[in-house]
């Protein structure tokens, strides 16, 4: 596994006009692990995955990229270096079917025509290599699919472009316990061929049962982030709730910031 992480922030800050959302925030995601990103309604994990896609430039800090500085100012300059974002609402469109979707505003041409045969084997051969074996066809229209099928097409069309880094913002919410099972294996899969993983979730369950490492954020701040083997369930939820457990997070004299907007 390689030292230098794929993604390294230092000193991150963001605020939205006086209220400073972003505090100090160091963040780090390796090849090859699931680093879960934990934190209560508020806490700017939501901004903090808008800053590492681009959506939003920090205030000041440092992006490093496989161990070199770089700017990322756009989702398209996120994307140019491999970083993928799967939103909660996954923006698939109910109408087309499962290649439409994957090669959405990406279409390989053959001439003047699009390549629907190139296209349709591709999406089949990523499918397969995430050993997704739960679709009848991928000519299938999302609208016929499951909740849980349709985060797997998700997650597939993030790979599908030579990915670095995939950050999952709650893969598994409002999916019922087979479907959850089936999506967690799926976002180990990607770990285990070698893509550094971000993993959004308030669910401890999924958190522990998935990730390799833990980065928890109080109220803008990064107060932990530690080997998922090396805590317990309490503590992350303390940590999450107050900024401290034990030795972790925060120190006893340090004041808690000013809460930012929902993240």
């Amino acid at each position: 596994m390689s030292v230098t992480p794929v993604l390294d922030l230092r000193g991150i800050d963001k605020s939205f006009g006086p209220v400073k959302v972003l505090h100090d925030v160091s963040f780090t995601a390796r090849a090859g692990e699931v680093t879960a990103l934990v934190g209560d309604n508020g806490a700017g994990k939501t901004t903090l995955v808008k800053c590492i896609g681009g959506i939003h430039p920090f205030d000041s800090g440092r992006y490093l990229w496989q161990g070199g500085p770089i700017r990322v100012d756009s989702p398209r300059d996120a994307a140019a270096l491999g970083i993928e974002v799967v939103h909660q609402d996954l923006a698939l469109c109910e109408n087309l079917d499962i290649v439409q979707n994957m090669f959405l505003g990406r279409e390989r041409r053959r001439g003047p025509v699009l390549d629907e045969a190139g296209m349709e084997e591709l999406a089949a051969s990523t499918l397969a290599s995430l050993s997704v074996r739960s679709m009848r066809s991928v000519r299938q229209q999302v609208s016929s699919l499951s909740g849980g099928q349709r985060q797997t097409v998700a997650i597939a069309r993030a790979v599908l472009w030579d990915s670095k880094l995939i950050v999952l913002d709650e893969p598994a919410a409002a999916l019922g316990i087979a479907q959850t099972q089936q999506v967690l294996e799926l976002v180990r899969r990607l770990a285990d061929k070698g893509l550094a993983v971000v993993l959004i979730s308030h669910n401890m369950n999924d958190v522990f049962a998935v990730s390799d490492r833990i980065a928890a954020l109080y109220l803008g701040r990064m107060v932990a982030q530690v080997n998922t083997a090396d805590v317990t369930h309490a503590q992350i939820v303390e940590l999450i709730t107050s900024g401290r457990s034990g030795e972790l997070g925060l120190a006893r004299e340090a004041g808690a910031p000013a809460a930012g907007p929902p993240g």
